[in-house]
């Protein structure tokens, strides 16, 4: 049997909000794979929620840039809040996000990319970072393009135009009028914010995360004593919940409170005379859901400024 460490035990219970031995006991039984042990909690009804991981690691601001039908969003974390409200630091993730509506989204081609002014985006952290005294990494970066159609951002906890804790892109592929297809694309970008779906449609969703979330329901289904063919009702119907809390079409709108999403977005090609459809977004949450290890873009700031 694996032994199970005190801080593999505090790690599981933040995840769940379970108690201290149920953590315990679940990673004994799960051979002290975290995930495995999650799973197991609620299988077992102990856990409160499964926390999604990447919870906020560190300082900083997202930041946005559109163009037409194109949009990026930026993180750049600093150590400090106190940082993000430097006037410097601001310019530079500004300046970081048009870089990527420009150069696109590799981390790699971003730090050898051209910086406004001359330098190159990885000479120019170097420099931010010598003036205002602390360590600044880009951490990801996202660009969205659709054609028909227009990318738009919304920045939630905004401190300066386009820069925030929170970015929202959404791209919207239409041939409707530019104003109306803004409008719902602002609140698309709003609801996105605050609702985090994990994909636009049931059939973009991620096949391991469906499997996994229904291995857990057949679980707890099971416990209920009920025949086979009762059990699989459940299930699905307990899928279809699922679906509705993660997908974006079948989300309900924040706005109103009542409408689901994917009838939005219908009502809304009907009133623009042209169909709409949502082509994709991505939501950057500072700190939150990091594609590539800070390192990466480290080291190369580190070769080309050295």
């Amino acid at each position: 049997m694996a032994e199970i460490s005190a801080s593999a035990v505090k790690d599981l219970r933040s995840r769940t909000g379970a108690g201290m031995m149920d953590c315990k006991k679940a990673l004994s039984e799960s051979g002290g794979d975290l995930e495995a042990a999650v799973d197991w909690l609620r299988t077992k009804g102990l856990a409160a929620a499964a926390k999604k991981a990447g919870r906020i690691a560190s300082e900083g601001l997202v930041g946005v840039a559109l163009a037409g039908g194109r949009g990026a969003v930026v993180e750049v974390n600093s150590e400090t809040d106190f940082v993000a409200r430097n006037a410097r630091f601001q310019d530079l993730v500004r300046g970081t996000a048009a870089v990527a509506l420009v150069e696109g989204d590799d981390l790699a081609r971003l730090a050898a990319a051209n910086y406004p002014g001359g330098a190159t985006l990885a000479l120019e952290i170097a420099g931010a970072i010598a003036t205002i005294g602390e360590n600044m990494t880009l951490r990801r970066a996202c660009v969205l393009s659709v054609s028909p159609g227009i990318v738009c951002a919304y920045v939630h906890g905004a401190i300066a135009p386009g820069l925030g804790k929170i970015g929202v892109l959404v791209a919207l592929k239409s041939t409707g009028p530019a104003a109306a297809l803004e409008a719902l694309g602002k609140q698309l970008a709003m609801h996105i914010a605050a609702a985090n779906p994990l994909s636009v449609s049931v059939t973009a969703l991620d096949p391991a995360a469906v499997e996994r979330e229904r291995a857990v329901l057949v679980e707890q289904a099971r416990d209920s004593g009920k025949p086979a063919e009762i059990i699989e009702k459940m299930v699905e119907g307990r899928l279809r919940k699922f679906y509705q809390e993660v997908v974006l079409l079948e989300q309900t709108f924040v706005i109103d409170g009542e409408t689901r999403v994917a009838k939005v977005v219908e009502a809304a090609g009907k009133a623009c005379g042209a169909p709409v459809e949502v082509a994709g977004f991505v939501r950057f949450a500072l700190g939150e859901g990091i594609e590539k290890p800070a390192e990466d873009f480290a080291a190369e700031v580190a070769k080309i400024a050295g």
